[in-house]
């Protein structure tokens, strides 16, 4: 289902959830791990490929279950593990059998350095195996001060647009999905094993063509942020994206969540944070008077307010209410992150209008400061 299509969790997640619940007795949280665990199957095995070796769709032969901190609660000192099931009996507590008191799990169970994470329980030989896993607590940055913002809109033209005035075209995907949707007609026509077989390595291809130009455009979002200076990216909420952009014909149900997920990872790995905001009139609103009209988008690509006039490309005015949103909705995470401001191409402004310029910028202030 997900193989040679998808292989972040969320994606695998959007995808699968749903059918896991009508189809098995799985819990909510059950199925959430379940996805979680295909998705790192799936990634193991793109990895192998690019590492040259074989590698094909993957089974699961044994049986084996999932639990993370919602489903399992470890009592260290009784030697015990509570984990959730699926029938009517909401928990089941078990005796773990340690090693004897120079067993190296020890150091974990006992050091406020780990916490428990992701574990997996296996039936092996007549016998219960539970796989704890382990991993180090997330350190706590220190507060924020008048930090900075990069809002990012995502559209159809343009996969991405940010507050700074950079533009990550869609072109090249659209015509590239277009080649493969081709293709995929005619071997479907066909109706062979052999034109089967091609149209799942044609499907393959597609994916990996798409996933490496999120790629691209996650590795460009997350280098906007640190070349003007910010400490965070900020998105609209992801949730219904699809029903808001339906005439996008570049990507499947998954690319914006992949894209998400790409520049979250790339931006935890240089220091910055990622959150969303809702989307609501981000489209619609002036960023220079607030006026709120759906007639301010004149089309597709053109923004013009028709109160004080302010016009601009549609998706970079989004981009700026996007940020604009975000800090002045005094959202708490904002305000727990001391955020208080939003990355132009030639400044930062903040949510009550104040415009700084870079120090010693000679960047052109047309493209942030829109003309009527």
């Amino acid at each position: 289902m997900a193989w040679g299509t998808c292989d972040c969790a969320s994606a695998v997640q959007r995808l699968a959830y749903d059918r896991i619940r009508e189809e098995t007795e799985l819990g909510s949280q059950h199925a959430v791990l379940a996805t979680h665990h295909v998705a790192r199957a799936i990634k193991s095995g793109i990895e192998r490929r690019k590492d040259g070796k074989h590698a094909t769709r993957p089974e699961f032969t044994s049986e084996s279950m999932t639990f993370d901190a919602r489903t399992m609660t470890v009592f260290e000192e009784e030697e015990e593990v509570s984990l959730a099931t699926c029938d009517s009996h909401s928990r089941v507590r078990a005796r773990l059998e340690l090693p004897d008191d120079d067993g190296y799990q020890y150091q974990y169970l006992e050091d406020d350095e780990w916490e428990l994470t992701e574990s997996t329980l296996h039936y092996r030989d007549g016998d219960w195996f539970l796989h704890l896993g382990f991993r180090t607590p997330k350190r706590t940055d220190p507060p924020i001060e008048n930090g900075t913002v990069l809002g990012v809109d995502l559209g159809v033209a343009e996969i991405a647009v940010t507050s700074t005035a950079q533009f990550f075209s869609a072109g090249e995907l659209s015509h590239a999905r277009r080649e493969f949707e081709r293709v995929r007609y005619g071997l479907q026509a066909q109706g062979t094993r052999n034109a089967y077989r091609t149209l799942e390595r044609v499907s393959a291809r597609e994916s990996e063509y798409i996933k490496h130009a999120l790629h691209d455009v996650a590795n460009g979002i997350v280098d906007e942020a640190r070349g003007h200076g910010c400490d965070g990216i900020v998105f609209e909420e992801l949730d219904g994206i699809r029903d808001r952009l339906p005439e996008a014909d570049w990507h499947s149900e998954w690319a914006f969540d992949t894209l998400y997920e790409y520049v979250k990872y790339k931006a935890r790995a240089a220091g910055l944070f990622v959150d969303t905001t809702s989307p609501r009139n981000t489209s619609r609103r002036c960023p220079e008077c607030g006026f709120v009209h759906e007639n301010n988008r004149t089309s597709r690509d053109q923004f013009e307010c028709q109160e004080c006039g302010c016009r601009g490309h549609a998706d970079y005015i989004a981009a700026k209410n996007v940020a604009d949103t975000y800090l002045s909705r005094g959202q708490q995470t904002s305000r727990e992150r001391g955020v208080g401001q939003y990355a132009l191409k030639s400044g930062t402004m903040t949510p009550n209008g104040t415009y700084t310029p870079y120090p010693n910028g000679s960047e052109d202030e047309s493209t942030d400061k829109s003309n009527p």
